[in-house]
Protein backbone atom coordinates (compact mmCIF):
# COMPACT_ATOMS: atom_id res chain seq x y z
CA UNK A 1 0.00 0.00 0.00
CA UNK A 2 1.67 3.47 -0.95
CA UNK A 3 2.25 5.52 1.68
CA UNK A 4 -0.40 8.92 1.37
CA UNK A 5 1.65 10.98 3.78
CA UNK A 6 4.78 10.49 1.56
CA UNK A 7 3.72 10.92 -1.98
CA UNK A 8 6.30 13.07 -3.51
CA UNK A 9 8.82 10.74 -2.00
CA UNK A 10 6.45 7.56 -3.78
CA UNK A 11 6.00 9.47 -7.21
CA UNK A 12 10.57 10.08 -7.22
CA UNK A 13 10.87 6.36 -6.29
CA UNK A 14 8.18 5.42 -9.42
CA UNK A 15 10.71 7.03 -12.06
CA UNK A 16 13.56 4.99 -10.54
CA UNK A 17 13.44 1.40 -12.83
CA UNK A 18 12.75 -1.59 -10.21
CA UNK A 19 12.34 0.87 -7.31
CA UNK A 20 10.07 -0.39 -4.29
CA UNK A 21 7.29 1.98 -3.18
CA UNK A 22 6.57 -0.12 0.00
CA UNK A 23 9.77 0.86 1.35
CA UNK A 24 9.06 4.15 2.02
CA UNK A 25 6.79 3.09 4.92
CA UNK A 26 7.84 5.21 8.69
CA UNK A 27 10.70 2.78 9.79
CA UNK A 28 12.41 3.41 6.97
CA UNK A 29 11.55 6.69 6.94
CA UNK A 30 12.62 6.87 10.64
CA UNK A 31 16.06 4.84 9.87
CA UNK A 32 17.38 6.90 7.20
CA UNK A 33 16.61 9.84 9.48
CA UNK A 34 18.42 8.39 12.43
CA UNK A 35 21.84 7.34 10.15
CA UNK A 36 21.94 11.16 9.04
CA UNK A 37 21.78 12.09 12.45
CA UNK A 38 24.55 9.77 13.45
CA UNK A 39 26.87 9.84 10.17
CA UNK A 40 26.74 13.83 10.14
CA UNK A 41 30.52 13.98 11.66
CA UNK A 42 31.37 11.89 8.44
CA UNK A 43 31.78 8.60 9.97
CA UNK A 44 29.75 5.87 9.11
CA UNK A 45 26.63 4.82 11.49
CA UNK A 46 26.77 1.89 12.99
CA UNK A 47 24.29 -1.20 13.96
CA UNK A 48 24.31 -0.67 16.98
CA UNK A 49 24.35 2.38 17.66
CA UNK A 50 20.88 2.78 14.87
CA UNK A 51 19.58 -0.22 16.75
CA UNK A 52 19.73 1.64 20.35
CA UNK A 53 18.24 4.97 18.41
CA UNK A 54 15.34 2.81 17.13
CA UNK A 55 15.03 0.89 19.77
CA UNK A 56 15.28 -2.61 17.90
CA UNK A 57 17.92 -5.28 18.14
CA UNK A 58 20.89 -5.58 16.53
CA UNK A 59 20.09 -8.56 14.38
CA UNK A 60 16.88 -6.43 12.97
CA UNK A 61 18.43 -3.61 12.75
CA UNK A 62 20.98 -5.21 9.95
CA UNK A 63 17.61 -7.05 8.15
CA UNK A 64 16.47 -3.38 7.63
CA UNK A 65 19.97 -2.12 6.32
CA UNK A 66 20.25 -4.41 3.98
CA UNK A 67 17.32 -3.96 2.49
CA UNK A 68 17.90 -0.26 2.28
CA UNK A 69 20.87 -0.85 0.57
CA UNK A 70 19.29 -3.11 -1.95
CA UNK A 71 16.98 -0.22 -2.35
CA UNK A 72 19.92 1.77 -2.87
CA UNK A 73 19.07 4.42 -0.13
CA UNK A 74 22.40 3.54 2.15
CA UNK A 75 25.92 2.29 1.37
CA UNK A 76 27.32 -0.46 3.52
CA UNK A 77 30.71 -0.95 4.76
CA UNK A 78 32.08 -3.71 6.31
CA UNK A 79 33.28 -2.97 10.17
CA UNK A 80 32.12 0.59 9.87
CA UNK A 81 28.31 0.75 9.50
CA UNK A 82 25.78 2.65 7.36
CA UNK A 83 25.97 5.96 5.07
CA UNK A 84 23.57 7.71 3.16
CA UNK A 85 23.57 7.56 -0.59
CA UNK A 86 22.21 10.69 -2.27
CA UNK A 87 18.57 9.37 -2.84
CA UNK A 88 18.37 8.47 0.78
CA UNK A 89 19.81 11.70 2.02
CA UNK A 90 17.59 13.61 0.15
CA UNK A 91 14.45 11.55 1.80
CA UNK A 92 16.16 11.67 5.50
CA UNK A 93 16.51 15.99 4.69
CA UNK A 94 12.88 15.71 3.77
CA UNK A 95 11.95 13.71 7.41
CA UNK A 96 14.65 16.49 8.99
CA UNK A 97 12.80 18.94 8.04
CA UNK A 98 9.16 17.95 9.28
CA UNK A 99 10.36 17.19 12.55
CA UNK A 100 12.33 20.26 13.19
CA UNK A 101 9.38 22.58 12.09
CA UNK A 102 6.71 20.44 14.42
CA UNK A 103 9.31 20.88 17.63
CA UNK A 104 9.11 24.69 16.55
CA UNK A 105 5.39 24.88 16.20
CA UNK A 106 4.91 22.62 19.52
CA UNK A 107 7.33 25.01 21.30
CA UNK A 108 6.02 28.44 19.79
CA UNK A 109 2.36 27.47 19.57
CA UNK A 110 1.63 24.56 21.66
CA UNK A 111 4.04 25.64 24.84
CA UNK A 112 5.62 22.76 25.28
CA UNK A 113 9.28 22.91 27.24
CA UNK A 114 12.03 22.25 24.62
CA UNK A 115 13.02 19.11 26.53
CA UNK A 116 9.55 17.90 25.76
CA UNK A 117 9.02 18.52 21.85
CA UNK A 118 11.33 15.85 20.55
CA UNK A 119 9.82 12.85 21.11
CA UNK A 120 6.16 14.31 20.24
CA UNK A 121 7.81 15.00 17.08
CA UNK A 122 9.70 12.11 16.23
CA UNK A 123 6.06 10.07 16.46
CA UNK A 124 4.05 12.69 13.95
CA UNK A 125 7.21 13.35 11.93
CA UNK A 126 5.89 10.70 8.93
CA UNK A 127 2.77 11.23 9.48
CA UNK A 128 2.67 14.78 7.99
CA UNK A 129 2.14 15.73 4.45
CA UNK A 130 3.63 18.26 2.45
CA UNK A 131 0.34 20.50 2.81
CA UNK A 132 1.09 20.18 6.43
CA UNK A 133 4.55 21.01 6.68
CA UNK A 134 4.54 24.04 4.39
CA UNK A 135 1.05 25.65 6.61
CA UNK A 136 3.26 24.98 9.70
CA UNK A 137 6.40 26.60 7.96
CA UNK A 138 3.92 29.60 6.80
CA UNK A 139 2.73 29.99 10.62
CA UNK A 140 5.56 30.01 12.41
CA UNK A 141 7.67 32.76 9.81
CA UNK A 142 10.13 30.10 8.08
CA UNK A 143 12.78 29.62 10.76
CA UNK A 144 15.64 28.38 10.42
CA UNK A 145 16.34 26.71 13.39
CA UNK A 146 14.15 24.76 15.79
CA UNK A 147 14.14 25.28 19.49
CA UNK A 148 17.40 23.43 20.05
CA UNK A 149 19.20 25.64 17.75
CA UNK A 150 19.56 23.18 14.89
CA UNK A 151 19.26 24.27 11.62
CA UNK A 152 15.66 23.33 9.99
CA UNK A 153 16.59 22.32 5.97
CA UNK A 154 14.42 24.08 2.94
CA UNK A 155 12.62 21.71 0.99
CA UNK A 156 15.71 21.40 -1.30
CA UNK A 157 18.08 19.86 1.37
CA UNK A 158 19.75 22.97 1.75
CA UNK A 159 21.02 23.99 5.22
CA UNK A 160 21.06 27.96 5.82
CA UNK A 161 24.40 29.42 6.54
CA UNK A 162 25.11 30.03 9.85
CA UNK A 163 28.56 31.48 12.13
CA UNK A 164 27.92 29.11 14.80
CA UNK A 165 30.73 28.03 16.26
CA UNK A 166 32.11 25.54 19.96
CA UNK A 167 32.17 27.84 22.68
CA UNK A 168 34.46 25.15 24.13
CA UNK A 169 37.00 26.40 21.03
CA UNK A 170 37.48 30.01 22.22
CA UNK A 171 39.54 31.72 24.35
CA UNK A 172 38.69 32.85 27.45
CA UNK A 173 36.97 35.95 27.50
CA UNK A 174 35.15 35.46 24.10
CA UNK A 175 31.53 36.57 24.38
CA UNK A 176 28.53 35.91 21.99
CA UNK A 177 24.98 34.53 21.71
CA UNK A 178 23.86 30.87 21.71
CA UNK A 179 22.68 30.08 18.57
CA UNK A 180 22.63 26.17 19.42
CA UNK A 181 22.24 23.29 22.01
CA UNK A 182 23.84 20.15 20.25
CA UNK A 183 22.17 17.33 21.97
CA UNK A 184 19.50 14.91 21.81
CA UNK A 185 19.31 14.05 25.39
CA UNK A 186 15.80 15.54 27.25
CA UNK A 187 17.42 15.50 30.49
CA UNK A 188 20.56 17.49 29.59
CA UNK A 189 17.94 20.14 27.77
CA UNK A 190 16.29 20.41 30.87
CA UNK A 191 18.69 21.25 32.82
CA UNK A 192 20.14 23.88 30.42
CA UNK A 193 17.01 25.08 30.59
CA UNK A 194 17.02 25.44 34.16
CA UNK A 195 20.36 27.34 33.90
CA UNK A 196 19.09 29.81 31.31
CA UNK A 197 21.88 28.36 28.82
CA UNK A 198 19.05 28.54 25.73
CA UNK A 199 19.55 30.09 22.43
CA UNK A 200 19.44 33.48 22.03
CA UNK A 201 20.90 34.17 25.53
CA UNK A 202 24.07 36.11 25.77
CA UNK A 203 27.23 34.40 27.49
CA UNK A 204 31.30 34.95 27.91
CA UNK A 205 33.22 32.14 28.27
CA UNK A 206 35.37 32.96 31.63
CA UNK A 207 37.34 29.89 32.27
CA UNK A 208 38.40 26.51 31.17
CA UNK A 209 40.07 24.12 33.21
CA UNK A 210 43.24 21.61 32.57
CA UNK A 211 42.67 18.52 31.60
CA UNK A 212 38.94 18.38 31.12
CA UNK A 213 37.77 20.23 33.89
CA UNK A 214 35.01 22.59 34.95
CA UNK A 215 33.76 25.66 32.48
CA UNK A 216 33.02 28.64 33.25
CA UNK A 217 30.29 31.00 31.71
CA UNK A 218 29.26 33.52 32.89
CA UNK A 219 24.84 34.16 31.61
CA UNK A 220 23.26 37.72 32.01
CA UNK A 221 21.79 36.47 35.79
CA UNK A 222 24.63 33.59 37.06
CA UNK A 223 27.92 32.16 36.75
CA UNK A 224 27.74 28.65 35.93
CA UNK A 225 29.90 25.82 35.83
CA UNK A 226 29.33 23.14 33.70
CA UNK A 227 31.29 19.89 32.50
CA UNK A 228 33.49 19.37 30.22
CA UNK A 229 31.06 17.07 28.35
CA UNK A 230 28.24 19.43 28.50
CA UNK A 231 30.17 22.99 27.87
CA UNK A 232 31.17 21.20 24.11
CA UNK A 233 27.55 20.84 22.88
CA UNK A 234 26.99 24.54 23.19
CA UNK A 235 27.17 26.75 20.05
CA UNK A 236 27.53 30.59 20.07
CA UNK A 237 27.46 33.11 17.38
CA UNK A 238 31.04 35.59 18.58
CA UNK A 239 30.53 38.88 19.31
CA UNK A 240 33.14 41.67 18.34
CA UNK A 241 34.10 43.58 21.26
Amino acid sequence: MKSRTHESWDQDAEKRPGSDKTELNDATLHYLDVIHRLSQSGAAANTTEIAERLQVTPSGASIMLKRLADRKLVQLTPYKGATLTPTGRKIALRTLRRHRLLEMFMAQVMHFEWHQVDRHAHALETAIDEEFEDRIDEILGHPARCPHGHLIPNKDGVMPQVADVALIKQSPGTSGIVRCVDTENNEWLEYFGKLGLVPGVGVTLKDIAPYSGPVTIQTPTDTVRLGHNLAEIIYIEVVQQ
